[in-house]
C-alpha cells in the first residue's frame, strides 16, 4: 500500500531537522563549492565509503558533473557486514561486484528528501531499484534507514544511511530456482531451453506464473508442454511471458506490450491490483541482476498458442 501524502510530508520535516546537527555542516553554504566525493572526505565519517568508491574506479564519474543522489552508508553502516567483506569486496577481482553494490546507492539527478518519500522505489545507476518506504517518522532505503538528508554538494545531493543496502545478486533463472513456488516454471524453462536465455544480459521482465497457477490449467496441459515433440509450443508460451526492458509496477500502464514471443499481452487495471491479459500480478518487483520479476496467478496463452 502506498504511503499518504500526509505521512510522507511528515517524514520529510523529520529528516530536515536530522540534517542541521550531523554532517549536513559540511555544505551548510547555500552555494556548495565540493562535490559528492569531496564532500564525503570532508565529513570525516565516510572513510570506507570514500575508500571503496576509489577501488571501484568510481572517484571521476562521482566528481562528474551529475547531478547524483547518493544514498551513502557510513563507516558504522559498513561496519555491520560480516567480518571479512569488505576487505574482500576491494580486491581487484571483486571490483565487478563492488561497483554493482556502490551504484545501487546512487540515482540519477538530485532528489531531495521531499522527492524521495514520494517515490516507492528508487531508479539506480545499478539498474535495480531498492524500495522506499516511511516508517512512523523515518525513511527506509530497503533495510536501510535514512539518518540524515538534503546534504547539498556542487554535483548532487547526499543522504546518509545506517546500512549497506545490497542489489541481487541472481539472475532470473536463479531467482526463480531458489524459489520453492515456482518449481514447475523453472522445469519448464529447461525443458524450453530457455535457461541461457533468461541468463543472458538482458534486461528482461517476466511475468512469473507459480505453481498454483500451473495448477490451474487443465489435467495433463503441464504433462503434455513437457514433451520434447512439444518443444516449439512450451518456448512459445513461455517467451509470450517475457518482455525485453524493465517494467516495473510503477511504470505499468493500461495498454499492449510485445513480448519475446512475438505477441502483445494487454495490460490493464482492476481496482488496486495490475493484470497481464487475465492473469493477476500477486507479487511485484523481484529484483534479479538481469531484470525484474512478477509472480502472476495465471498462465497467460498467446494467441494460437495451442496450434
Amino acid at each position: 500500500m502506498k504511503t499518504t501524502l500526509a505521512i510522507r510530508r511528515t517524514a520529510s520535516v523529520v529528516l530536515s531537522i536530522l540534517v542541521a546537527g550531523s554532517v549536513a555542516v559540511a555544505s551548510g553554504q547555500s552555494s556548495p563549492t565540493k562535490d559528492i566525493v569531496d564532500t564525503a572526505v570532508a565529513a570525516g565519517s565516510f572513510k570506507t565509503l570514500v575508500a571503496a568508491v576509489q577501488a571501484a574506479g568510481l572517484v571521476d564519474a562521482l566528481k562528474g558533473e551529475g547531478p547524483f543522489t547518493v544514498f551513502a552508508p557510513t563507516d558504522e553502516a559498513f561496519a555491520k557486514l560480516l567480518p571479512g567483506v569488505v576487505p574482500s569486496l576491494v580486491r581487484p577481482e571483486n571490483r565487478d561486484m563492488l561497483v554493482a553494490i556502490l551504484t545501487y546507492h546512487v540515482a540519477p539527478g538530485r532528489l531531495t528528501a521531499a522527492m524521495v518519500t514520494e517515490l516507492d522505489r528508487i531508479e539506480t545507476l545499478n539498474g535495480q531499484r531498492p524500495a522506499v518506504r516511511v516508517d512512523g517518522g523515518s525513511v527506509m532505503i530497503d533495510k536501510a534507514t535514512v539518518i540524515a538528508a538534503d546534504i547539498k554538494a556542487s554535483n548532487g545531493i547526499i543522504h546518509v544511511v545506517d546500512t549497506v543496502i545490497l542489489p541481487s545478486k541472481n539472475d532470473i533463472v536463479s531467482t526463480v530456482a531458489k524459489e520453492e513456488s515456482f518449481d514447475t516454471l523453472t522445469a519448464a524453462l529447461w525443458a524450453a531451453g530457455l535457461v541461457s536465455v533468461l541468463q543472458g544480459e538482458g534486461p528482461f521482465t517476466v511475468f512469473a506464473p507459480n505453481d498454483d497457477a500451473f495448477a490451474k490449467l487443465p489435467a495433463g496441459t503441464v504433462e503434455s508442454l513437457l514433451k520434447p515433440e512439444n518443444k516449439d509450443k512450451l518456448t512459445s508460451v513461455l517467451t509470450y511471458h517475457v518482455v525485453s526492458g524493465l517494467v516495473y509496477s510503477a511504470d505499468a500502464r493500461p495498454g499492449s506490450v510485445e513480448t519475446m514471443q512475438g505477441s502483445s499481452l494487454r495490460v490493464s487495471k482492476s481496482g488496486d491490483s495490475l493484470l497481464v491479459d487475465d492473469a493477476r500480478i500477486v507479487t511485484t518487483d523481484i529484483p534479479a541482476t538481469n531484470g525484474v520479476i512478477h509472480v502472476i496467478d495465471s498462465v497467460i496463452f498467446p494467441v494460437r498458442a495451442d496450434e
